[in-house]
């Protein structure tokens, strides 16, 4: 029996919907109320107010075992998970000295489409980025910025703003 006959028989908690990912054709969850998705199955009810949310800016540079190794900036990413953390370090170093800001640098830089808006993704509560990540982002303060995150997406920085 394959994933799909084992959980077609499951229901999902209410306020959930499966759906399928156009650009990698992988299985997510999106929240009928709060329109917020998530890769991992929800366990619990969909809820609208009661959840934390927290909002955050990242950077992030894919490698070629990312998830989906191209991005708005590059067709084919070929750069090694080494190169894209000490790429990601060296942007954190430039931030935390000064020279430029998370923002300025993920409209360069980032491999993420939030990179036009400066690598912010807005407000998001628990269960809507990849574990890692969200381990991450509620772990900082707001003003304070995260270590080199990895996730199946590639390596992060993230910068908590609310």
């Amino acid at each position: 029996m394959d994933n799909e006959e084992e959980s077609a028989g499951e229901e999902l908690p209410k306020g959930w919907e499966k759906r399928i990912s156009r650009s990698t054709g992988q299985v997510y969850y999106l929240n009928v109320y709060t329109k917020e998705s998530q890769w991992d199955r929800p366990t619990t009810e969909a809820n609208t107010k009661d959840n934390e949310k927290i909002r955050c800016s990242h950077l992030l540079v894919k490698h070629c075992d990312s998830r989906r190794p191209s991005s708005w900036r590059e067709e084919r990413v070929t750069r090694s998970k080494e190169e894209a953390i000490e790429l990601v370090n060296e942007y954190r170093n430039q931030i935390e000295s000064g020279q430029t800001t998370i923002e300025e640098l993920a409209q360069e830089v980032s491999d993420c489409s939030s990179a036009k808006k400066g690598g912010d993704l807005g407000y998001f509560t628990r269960g809507a980025m990849q574990k890692p990540f969200e381990d991450s982002a509620f772990g900082l303060k707001v003003g304070q910025m995260s270590e080199a995150v990895e996730t199946d997406s590639g390596v992060h920085i993230i910068l908590r703003t609310a």
